[in-house]
Formats: structure tokens, sequence, C-alpha cells
């Protein structure tokens, strides 16, 4: 039972980097890729202002750290250490900030929503939770 909150957390890690790695092969062809029936707002937001940090789209940022937590959950699971629950602790606190700013973003500024960005960050808002989920308690 102990291993269930890992659990929980790699499956919407490995979730989260799906999510990322469809935005990011959505870059190399066309954003038109994630607009299902004329909806615009994925494009909107895959092409706004806060699309990307330091010149590098949030998508494929995304797909590396979404990756890394994977492997460093699925190794957690394995083999438990305080540095490595400590390390994933931090990624979703800091995970978690950064999704809630981005729904910010897509409810108040941009007023368009991507599906998959959604996803990136409602699967944080949970990964939060778990994280600070009473277990056994």
């Amino acid at each position: 039972m102990r291993n269930l909150k890992y659990k929980i957390l790699l499956a919407l890690f490995i979730i989260s980097l799906i999510s990322s790695f469809v935005l990011s092969i959505a870059s190399q062809a066309s954003t038109e890729f994630c607009d299902v029936n004329g909806d615009t707002g994925c494009s909107t937001v895959y092409n706004s202002q806060y699309s990307q940090i330091f010149g590098i789209k949030n998508c494929h940022i995304g797909v590396v750290v979404f990756f890394v937590l994977s492997i460093l959950t699925y190794f957690q699971i394995r083999k438990p250490t305080r540095q490595k629950k400590e390390i994933i602790n931090y990624s979703v606190i800091m995970g978690f900030v950064v999704a809630v700013y981005f729904l910010y973003l897509q409810q108040f500024v941009l007023l368009e929503y991507c599906r998959y960005c959604l996803i990136v960050d409602f699967s944080m808002v949970f990964s939060f939770g778990v994280v600070f989920w009473k277990w056994g308690k």
C-alpha cells in the first residue's frame, strides 16, 4: 500500500509525458494537429507568448521533466530512498505552482484552452493532492 502513492504519481507523470509529447509532435507538424472540430484554443495557447521559456517550448520542457520524473518515480517504487522522495515531492510542488499559473493564463488572459495543456495541468494538480494525501493516518 505504501507504493500506491508512487504508482498513482507514475501514472499521472506518464499521462503528462504523453500529452507533452503530443504537443511536441504538433510543433513539428502543425498546431492544427491538436485542434479538433475547428476548435482553435490549442493553437491560440500553443502560439501565445507564454508558450515558451528562454526560447524553449513548454511542451519540450514537459517531455524532459515528465520523462525524468517517471524514471525517478519508477525507481522510487523499486527501491525507495528519502532523497528520491524529496526530489519527487519538491518537483510536484513546483509543477503545481506552474500548472496553476498556466491554468490562470488560459482562463483569464488567453481566454482559450488547449486540451493537452489542460491534461498536463490537471495531472499536476492531482499529483499535488496525492503528494499531500495523508496515507495511512
